[in-house]
């Protein structure tokens, strides 16, 4: 199974600025590229924190006279571009931020992840991720006649029914499902096969 990682989904080219960049041109750059947040960069392309529309707003100094400096939000919290798309949601929920600058290895800015990046996954048509799950986890990942469970899905929602020949494998199937690209949610609904008495 591959998964859609930060590199798939982000916005390659990032709209950056300076710490010395003016609060007016914050302003302008973010409605000019219709965008509601960006990277501060140093002189080197490290990020150093995040410059938002909610930053404009409630820091605006009188005057506005401020630099991105001293509006950012900092530091920043970044992704890398081999994390998986749920890594990086999970990064977004833990910080409470809507939007990741990504950085590679020597920890400068190749892009930016945005929540609406992230909801791409769930406009995955029902029909390709039931085929990935009977194929990529049932099949090939568990060995199982994927005849003996039902996937059924519906807006993203997975529903499994049958019985699984073993008790131990039923968390690992809705663990499994859980982490196949568009899946919402899974309504678990297996049962065990009865042991052999002894």
């Amino acid at each position: 199974m591959r998964h859609r990682s930060v590199a798939d989904l982000m916005t390659p080219t990032a709209v950056t600025v300076r710490r010395t960049t003016a609060f007016k041109e914050i302003a302008r750059l973010l409605k000019e590229f219709d965008i509601t947040a960006m990277p501060v960069i140093d002189e080197t392309g490290h990020p150093v924190g995040v410059v938002s529309e909610a930053d404009l707003l409630r820091r605006r100094p009188a005057g506005s006279a401020a630099t991105a400096e001293a509006l950012m939000t900092s530091p920043a919290v970044t992704a890398r571009p081999e994390w998986s798309a749920v890594r990086a949601a999970r990064v977004m929920q833990r910080h409470r931020v809507k939007r990741l600058p990504v950085v590679d290895e020597e920890g400068r800015v190749v892009g930016v992840l945005s929540r609406s990046d992230l909801i791409q996954l769930f406009l995955r048509r029902d029909r390709a991720i039931q085929e990935e799950i009977l194929e990529d986890v049932l099949t090939r990942t568990l060995h199982l006649a994927p005849s003996a469970i039902t996937v059924e899905v519906d807006d993203g929602l997975v529903t499994l029914s049958g019985t699984m020949p073993q008790p131990g494998l039923l968390p690992v199937v809705v663990r499994l499902c859980q982490s196949v690209d568009g899946v919402v949610d899974v309504d678990n609904r297996l049962t065990c096969a009865e042991a052999e008495p002894s």
